[in-house]
């Protein structure tokens, strides 16, 4: 019998279009990694090897990409299975279509369009390699890409071989009748703006199942499987820690190995689950959306039918009033002339009641706009004492510490700026003295109440007499700086009204103080007599240890 020979081949739209494919960018959703997802469509013819059909071979060959690849398959057709031993030669590293590409894998595409992972295609140092695998397919083809893990389960668009049927090929031709689809760019290549694969950084002396396994994770996370299929990534994370450790403890090629591949599995198993959970959302979502305008529909047609039941209803009740309006029309008729009487004597008393009312409605007008204008003025007030006294308050800040009470702002003037116990003013205090005299000289309403303290060491006539003349400085220094003497009142308060307990060195300094209380009404504010008015804690007088000779100020 003659024997029936066959030529597969992929056919090509370009040779150019298997080296180079223009690629639209993917905008990123949701600020998240995504996948590239543009769908490059092949065609090809399959071999149908027959059933027991006994060996034959078809040779490989390389496409544009890598012209100087070559090899050969032998088919061995079996009862139930097809064993495949395949021989590659001259191929490159994948890595030089990009770092995310770390190995190559055979491909049987069925006449369906179905591709189907055959097996990794590993390379040695001269560029060879061998695969030997069986597979339950009949009639496929085969085709060699590049990949970034062993594991995939789509072929990417970087096909590096084909096979090319010999004359001596045994079988039969069979159209591939769908266009199977390859993703360009690679379905498992995150997007570079949101990040790179691993393996784009990894140490040339890592092993390649590892670098593998490190980009399925990764993958497989920017997938969004953390979410979709938590648990197994978590076993592909537990894999790959596993991995990473034989790795710092040079376990060996095999046990890392392992591992690695395990992992890697794993992640591709997460990653197209999620895929399936997502289109299932998506189908979800669709069915909902055709739900829910089933039922808007539904919706819309019940209230048109009430519509019209109401309009009958109305109509019937428009029929039965006009049947009444005719019979009241005759009664109405015999009381017209006597409304018409009562019509004119209405409309005068309307006519002087409406009189009467505009009247009292335009004095009842000018006494609310006068009220509206009388408040908007005390608001207006009000406002411009707020921001007058913010103002002020930060102005004083700038320069002693100072805070805003129901007194006043209070500006707490520490008895560094005196030299101790005196009361002139050191440098500093000038300068300090001379800024706050800057500012307040802005606001000739305001009211100044300097007040002196002292802490509970040493003599009462002593302390007494220091506190008042240091206020009485501060008032001076202000007065020569231009406020007002009749705006300003000092006194003294000795060690009487402490703000801290004076058994500790802390506390005394803190009683040590000339305080300034700035008020008066163009801020909002007057000076009050009450040392408490302002809410601050006022420590009582403490007595002097008598183990304590001299005052210390």
């Amino acid at each position: 019998m003659k024997k029936l020979l066959v030529v597969m081949g992929v056919t090509l739209a370009a040779a150019s279009v298997w080296a180079q494919q223009d690629t639209t960018p993917v905008e990123p959703m949701d600020q998240t990694p995504i996948f590239r997802v543009n769908v490059v469509s092949r065609t090809t013819k399959a071999v149908n090897y027959r059933h027991r059909g006994g060996s034959t071979t078809v040779d490989l060959k390389g496409t544009s990409l890598m012209p100087q690849a070559g090899g050969k398959a032998k088919v061995d057709s079996k009862q139930g299975r097809l064993e495949i031993n395949a021989g590659f030669t001259h191929l490159e590293p994948a890595t030089k279509f990009g770092s995310e590409y770390l190995t190559y894998v055979l491909w049987a595409v069925t006449p369906e369009g179905r591709p189907v992972n055959l097996g990794e295609v590993l390379l040695d140092q001269e560029g060879r390699a061998e695969l030997h695998v069986t597979s339950d397919l009949q009639a496929f083809g085969l085709i060699v890409t590049a990949e970034p893990y062993f594991a995939v389960t789509r072929p990417s668009d970087l096909v590096v071989e084909e096979n090319i049927v010999r004359q001596q090929t045994q079988g039969w031709e069979e159209s591939i009748d769908a266009r199977f689809d390859m993703l360009e760019g690679g379905q498992y290549t995150i997007d570079l703006k949101a990040q790179q694969l691993p393996s784009a950084t990894g140490s040339p002396k890592t092993p390649l199942d590892l670098l593998e396994a490190r980009n399925a994770v990764a993958i497989a996370k920017a997938a969004g499987a953390a979410q979709y299929a938590g648990d197994s990534v978590a076993k592909a994370e537990d894999f790959l820690a596993r991995a990473e450790d034989y790795l710092r403890r040079k376990q060996g090629r095999t046990p890392i190995g392992t591992v690695s591949r395990g992992a890697t599995q794993m992640a591709e198993d997460a990653r197209v689950l999620t895929l399936q959970k997502k289109q299932a959302e998506k189908v979800a979502a669709e069915k909902r959306a055709i739900e829910e305008r089933a039922e808007k529909a539904r919706a819309e047609a019940q209230a048109a039918a009430e519509r019209e039941a109401q309009a009958k209803a109305q109509a019937e009740e428009d029929a039965r009033r006009r049947q009444q309006a005719e019979a009241d029309r005759a009664a109405a008729e015999q009381a017209k002339a006597e409304a018409e009487r009562m019509k004119a004597e209405a409309e005068a008393a309307r006519a002087a009641a409406l009189a009467e009312q505009q009247k009292a409605e335009a004095e009842a007008g000018k006494a609310r706009l006068a009220a509206e204008q009388a408040e908007r003025q005390k608001e207006e007030a009000i406002r411009q004492k707020e921001e007058m006294r913010a103002r002020l308050l930060n102005q004083l800040n700038q320069v002693l510490e100072t805070k805003d009470t129901i007194r006043g702002l209070v500006v707490s003037m520490p008895d560094v700026l005196f030299d101790t116990g005196q009361y002139t003013l050191k440098s500093a205090a000038r300068e300090r003295l001379a800024r706050v005299a800057g500012i307040v000289t802005a606001y000739p309403e305001l009211k100044f109440e300097i007040e002196g303290h002292t802490d509970s060491i040493g003599r009462d006539d002593f302390n007494q007499s220091l506190s008042e003349k240091r206020a009485a400085t501060v008032r001076d220094y202000l007065v020569d700086a231009g406020v007002s003497i009749n705006n300003v009142v000092e006194r003294g308060f000795g060690k009487t009204r402490p703000i801290a307990d004076n058994s500790s060195p802390a506390g005394r300094k803190l009683n040590r103080r000339v305080e300034m209380i700035v008020s008066g009404d163009v801020i909002g504010t007057k000076i009050g007599s009450d040392a408490e008015a302002d809410g601050t804690k006022v420590i009582p007088p403490q007595p002097t240890p008598a183990s304590v000779p001299l005052p210390r100020y």
